[in-house]
């Protein structure tokens, strides 16, 4: 079955909706990239509308930090401690935007999109 970004079928009461139309192809919803850590950075490059790209990190030790004073600096992931988007994905070490890292320099809040850019920054958490 396709994944769709579209309506749910079922109203607020239980009924349901009719759609005059079928599914359209823009209408698909993209594969989850699931950034996982692991010592090899792997990307896909994926195709947007408008001949765009989307670069998707699969799997990355790395990550760019940035402490209180606005100094950057690149670091190594080692785990994943909380994952507030669901933490089921804690235990497969999957990263998503929010998610907090054990970095060598400590805990590492995400603050980018790892799913759709190429490169994973944070911020220094206190």
């Amino acid at each position: 079955m396709a994944r769709s970004q579209r309506r749910s079928t079922r109203k607020p009461s239980g009924g349901r909706y009719h759609y005059q139309r079928t599914k359209r192809n823009f209408e698909l919803a993209g594969i989850p990239a699931n950034t996982r850590v692991d010592a090899e950075k792997e990307v896909r490059c994926e195709r947007t509308p408008g001949g765009h790209h989307k670069y998707q990190i699969l799997t990355t030790n790395e990550i760019n930090v940035a402490d209180k004073a606005g100094k950057v600096a690149k670091t190594k992931i080692l785990n994943v401690v909380e994952n507030p988007a669901n933490p089921h994905l804690v235990r497969r070490n999957i990263m998503t935007k929010g998610a907090v890292v054990e970095t060598e320099l400590g805990r590492t809040k995400i603050t980018s999109r790892p799913g759709q850019k190429g490169s994973l920054s944070g911020v220094l958490l206190a």
